[in-house]
């Protein structure tokens, strides 16, 4: 190694300069003045030998080395946090795609579950049907009870069965009665019409909408379309609301009954079960719903000879205007008469339109499983009995509903009745015209 000295430093005032090689730092005492520019040249150059040291260099690159390694450590730590974040995050969308599809899997369980019962509970209601046509086929056959009536407007002039005597299959408290049939208050057996029109009413005390149902119903008819129908409000009540409704209708549509184009009829209390008799039974809603049940069907059967259509309507409705001709001009555009049954309003049971043909069927329907749900709900279920093939997927089937269960937009019917027939009850019902 040289003798080469480097200057490392000065004292204060300039008398003593030290300096260092590669044996130390050394002092000497010099003057002022004595560090010259040549002096200081030569310690930057002892300076810049030194860093050409390899020990020196050896340093620095010892340095940098660790400066590097503590970077890569420094993002080796980064990327591990950040990978076991999302390993976390991975195994949370793990878990919860595994929840997603145990949920789906469970539906998708309770849907087969489901199609199997319901297509157990149609292959059981078909069974019961035909049991049912069966029984009263040979009931009829053997008892002699049925009343043939011929009625003109039929196609091919079918010949109709008495439906009352049917009852006494659904309902056995009949099957002691003699013949059956519901009082006429008045009326002249207008029959061979093309329309029937059905209200059924009871007293709704302070609340009665059945004199504007009538003036609305009867005032939009052309006198033609009058003569070309009938229509029967049947009275399901106590005497004194029957006498009510005869002097209102033989005083405000007076024509129309002498006409025969309104008819009134009333319920004798024997086409009743002895619970639906009771005081008790007017507050019950099951009985009311049963009651109403009843209450359509025997007026079913009593118009089911009289025309070639029936529309079921309720006593607490306003019909649109022109609402007969456009029910008349539907009804002829149709193509098929394969159709169930008509939908003139949504609401209910209400504008509902049968081929008198068909009446029979609803009515057997209805009476197996009156003490069950409301007839609106039992329109639902024939559907399903009549028109779904035992097998058929689901889907299939609703997509024939329309060509079967057509449906007339707008509704040509309005509710209007607040108070309900069941007591206590209001019902704000409407449907856009």
């Amino acid at each position: 190694m040289t003798g080469r000295k480097t200057i490392c430093g000065r004292s204060v005032g300039g008398r003593v300069l030290l300096w260092w090689d590669q044996f130390g730092c050394h002092r000497h005492n010099v003057g002022v003045g004595a560090i010259t520019t040549e002096t200081r040249a030569r310690g930057v150059r002892d300076a810049g030998a030194l860093l050409r040291q390899p020990w020196v260099r050896d340093a620095a690159a010892t340095l940098k080395a660790k400066n590097v390694n503590l970077l890569f450590a420094f993002v080796a730590v980064l990327l591990f946090c950040f990978s076991c974040f999302c390993i976390s995050k991975m195994n949370q969308t793990s878990n919860e795609l595994i929840n997603c599809r145990n949920h789906i899997l469970g539906f998708k369980e309770n849907m087969l579950r489901l199609k199997n019962k319901h297509e157990n509970n149609h292959q059981n209601l078909v069974q019961v049907l035909n049991q049912v046509k069966y029984e009263i086929t040979q009931t009829a056959n053997t008892s002699g009870n049925l009343v043939e009536r011929k009625v003109n407007t039929l196609s091919g002039k079918e010949i109709l069965p008495n439906g009352f005597e049917d009852l006494k299959f659904f309902l056995p408290y009949l099957r002691t009665m003699g013949k059956i049939y519901p009082d006429v208050a008045t009326g002249r057996g207008k029959a061979g019409v093309s329309f029937a029109l059905g209200i059924t009413t009871i007293d709704r005390r302070q609340h009665s909408y059945l004199k504007q149902t009538l003036t609305s119903i009867l005032s939009r008819m052309t006198p033609e379309e009058e003569k070309d129908s009938v229509v029967i409000v049947s009275v399901a009540d106590t005497d004194d609301y029957l006498n009510y409704v005869l002097d209102m209708v033989k005083t405000k549509f007076k024509r129309q009954v002498q006409s025969g184009s309104l008819e009134v009829i009333s319920i004798p209390t024997f086409f009743y079960p002895s619970i639906l008799l009771g005081k008790k039974a007017k507050e019950d809603s099951d009985s009311w719903q049963m009651k109403q049940v009843l209450d359509c069907c025997i007026l079913m059967l009593y118009a089911q000879p009289k025309a070639t259509y029936y529309l079921q309507l309720e006593d607490d409705i306003i019909a649109r205007k022109m609402y007969f001709t456009k029910m008349k001009d539907f009804v002829n555009s149709l193509t098929s008469k394969n159709w169930l049954f008509i939908e003139f309003s949504v609401l209910g049971l209400i504008g509902k339109l049968f081929q008198s043909k068909d009446l029979l069927d609803f009515v057997h329907f209805f009476l197996m499983f009156y003490k069950v749900k409301p007839i609106d709900m039992l329109l639902e279920d024939i559907f399903l009995v009549k028109m779904c093939n035992l097998g058929e997927h689901f889907r299939r089937c609703m997509y024939r509903k329309k060509d079967v269960r057509v449906q007339y937009r707008p509704s040509l019917f309005q509710h209007v009745g607040i108070q309900s027939s069941f007591p206590g009850r209001q019902q704000h019902l409407k449907v856009r015209l």
